[in-house]
């Protein structure tokens, strides 16, 4: 068995298709193929049915994947043990953000990070469902997650927080809002709101927010990537409720915004096994951390 042929495996699992892993690995669809065959020639038996175009999963695949996973994680363990010639870590570090974190503070971090390490290459994977922290970890997915908090985990995982955002109210372009900035709650005009679903990060607080002042949550638009929600603002289909790092773009963009009273806040932080920390891992960990691990 051959290294890459874990990685292609994978790539396959993670991207649901030969087509596709081939595009993500960009390398021509015959040669993942054939290193898949050949790892299962290997192993003797059949990881994928294939289903027309289609590849899923055996059950040989199905319980190769968490192996395969930690194969790739012990590599990048071994690489990320390195340090270079004064002393600092080298490798690639692995990191899975929650999507409204990647720019702050994620892209921040990163960029302080590149400078004082610079033979670091950082892996940034996109978190959809922050109950997945502990697998993702554990799978070897990834080695600390960035997220929203609270998050469920079991006791060999620590969870730090790192700080905290502060939810501003954003307007369409011309928008009448009362001039009081920050804007008590309860004088918010009755707007339709572009929210995430139910049971999303932080629709809770603002929910719960809302509701103190006496205001209900009438959506206009549901969305499920927090991206799109200042677009959907911008062109009038609603109010919404975000992040002051986003809201402050909306506003250089013609969003009415305003700071509310009281404050919604939510905080953020680092989930990571302590044991198994490289020292690229540590020494973002320094970094980001108002005071370091022990």
């Amino acid at each position: 068995m051959e290294l890459h042929q874990v990685e292609y495996f994978l790539a396959v699992v993670d991207h649901k298709g030969i087509n596709a892993a081939a595009g993500a690995l960009q390398l021509a669809q015959p040669t993942v193929s054939q290193a898949v065959r050949g790892l299962e020639r290997e192993l003797g038996v059949e990881l994928f049915h294939r289903i027309g175009r289609g590849m899923v999963l055996t059950s040989a695949g199905r319980a190769f994947v968490g192996p395969a996973r930690q194969v790739l994680r012990d590599v990048v363990a071994a690489e990320g043990a390195l340090v270079d010639s004064a002393g600092l870590p080298r490798g690639r570090l692995d990191v899975h953000v929650s999507a409204s974190l990647a720019f702050d503070p994620m892209a921040h971090l990163v960029g302080r990070f590149r400078k004082r390490y610079p033979n670091v290459s950082l892996r940034i994977g996109d978190l959809r469902d922050e109950e997945a922290c502990a697998a993702l970890i554990r799978e070897g997915h990834c080695e600390m997650v960035i997220c929203h908090l609270p998050v469920t985990t079991s006791g060999d995982l620590e969870v730090r927080e790192l700080g905290e955002h502060e939810y501003w109210l954003v307007f369409p372009p011309g928008t009448e809002v009362p001039d009081r900035d920050p804007l008590p709650l309860a004088e918010l005009p009755d707007l339709p709101l572009v929210i995430v679903p139910k049971g999303a990060s932080g629709r809770t607080q603002v929910e719960r927010a809302l509701s103190a002042a006496h205001k209900r949550t009438r959506p206009s638009a549901i969305v499920q990537h927090r991206e799109v929600m200042v677009p959907f603002v911008l062109t009038g289909v609603g109010a919404t409720v975000v992040y002051r790092p986003m809201a402050e773009r909306a506003a250089r963009r013609g969003a009415v915004v305003r700071s509310v009273r009281p404050p919604i806040k939510q905080a953020y932080g680092v989930v990571y096994d302590p044991v198994r920390l490289s020292p690229a891992g540590r020494a973002f960990l320094n970094l980001a951390m108002p005071s370091p691990p022990g």
